[in-house]
């Protein structure tokens, strides 16, 4: 692994959480930063935002006023792995 010497200003919050999860781990905190940088990556587009996309899908509310509301996204994907885990919502006119 060719090593790289890098210095981040980060704030202590952020920096006792590091040390916390490289401490759980068992591994110094760049093997956790680049843990999580490698995840990012591989959820995140870093191309840029679809505009066409959300411009499509915007007209396409617009058109039949269908759609699920935030908070029930929220409480759905908040019950995930529980034992009361919540079918996904269903799209309905709001609005």
């Amino acid at each position: 692994m060719n090593l790289v010497s890098r210095t981040l200003e980060i704030d202590a919050d952020t920096d006792a959480r590091l040390r916390e999860m490289a401490t759980e781990r068992g591994q110094d905190v760049a093997a956790v930063l680049a843990e999580a940088v490698a995840l990012l990556d591989s959820v995140v587009d870093l191309s840029g935002p679809d505009v066409a996309e959300d411009r499509r899908r915007f007209e396409e509310f617009k058109r039949t006023g269908l759609a699920v509301p935030l908070e029930e996204v929220k409480a759905w994907v908040a019950s995930w792995g529980s034992a009361e885990e919540l079918p996904r919502p269903q799209p309905r006119k709001i609005g």
